[in-house]
């Protein structure tokens, strides 16, 4: 009877050490992922809090060279928080409604098939290629973006966000449980209220997660935007009447230049625009909670 004890013993202590170099090398993997992060947020924080002050929110660059001090990002912040929120806007409801067709009304039609295969074409064109569509349909051929160049910036956006919105969507309605959808077809409720007030609550949390995900990816975007908008240093709070300032492009701007106080501007945009995602980040996750299902 010792012998079998022995070998369970033996067994148990084999798994536990697998277990625990599993465990470390998940650990590790953790590390080597989080360590050049930090870095990352370190290295801006220290070089960007030397500009984090009220002249670098209150002014534009205006009349400010390279070389002078002062001077500040103002119209590059309302420019980059104008252009994503109509990007949202025009993103936002356009992702959820075709996620929505196509796991609750397409499943495997034909035409689900087609709009499913666009938007993986939509996932992975560069972003200058938004950008030179938006150049060539809304500025050059019809000439409308020559009066609202953040306005055309934003339709640059809109472009780089509807996938990510869709296919995010789209993956929290499928991890709804079908029991939901019966329950509620059973009590004679029709497939858009079960759609309105069961299916899209139950998964807004996930849905808030990916729309946050797609406006963080299109607020650090530059390559469309020099495209559309280019470069202003006046403030304009306008998005549809002449050119506009925004973030990516100050700094890209401010970090052109070998002057050491225009460094520092960008390193200070550059946190500007950290912290703007991280806290639309924090409201995303609230809103999220506070809408969570309760089960009563």
């Amino acid at each position: 009877m010792s012998t079998p004890s022995t070998s369970l013993g033996t067994v148990s202590a084999s798994r536990k050490i697998k277990n625990w170099i599993v465990q470390g090398l998940v650990y590790l993997a953790f590390a080597l992922a989080v360590i050049p992060l930090i870095s990352l947020l370190w290295t801006v924080v220290q070089h960007g809090a030397a500009r984090f002050d009220g002249t670098f929110f209150g002014h534009s660059m205006n009349g400010v060279a390279g070389k002078d001090a002062g001077g500040g990002a103002y119209h590059a912040i309302i420019g980059t928080l104008e252009q994503v929120l109509i990007a949202s806007i025009i993103s936002v409801p356009l992702g959820v409604l075709t996620a929505v067709y196509l796991v609750e009304y397409g499943r495997s039609s034909r035409l689900a098939r087609i709009v499913s295969f666009f938007v993986d074409v939509m996932t992975g064109i560069p972003s200058i290629v938004a950008g030179l569509f938006v150049l060539a349909m809304w500025m050059l051929t019809l000439g409308i973006g020559k009066q609202g160049q953040g306005f055309a910036g934003s339709l640059a956006l809109s472009i780089l966000m509807i996938p990510t919105v869709v296919r995010a969507t789209e993956e929290m309605l499928k991890l709804v449980p079908n029991d939901l959808r019966e329950a509620s077809y059973a009590l004679g409720v029709p497939r858009w209220r079960t759609i309105c007030f069961v299916i899209l609550p139950t998964a807004l949390p996930g849905i808030l997660t990916g729309i946050m995900l797609a406006v963080a990816r299109v607020m650090g975007e530059t390559a469309p935007l020099l495209l559309t908008i280019a470069v202003t240093k006046a403030i304009n709070t306008d998005p549809f009447s002449g050119p506009q300032g925004s973030l990516p492009t100050f700094i890209w701007d401010q970090a052109a230049d070998p002057n050491h106080t225009a460094i520092d501007r960008a390193w200070t945009a550059a946190l500007v625009l950290i912290l703007i995602i991280m806290l639309l980040n924090l409201v995303a996750r609230l809103i999220a909670r506070a809408y969570r299902p309760t089960g009563r």
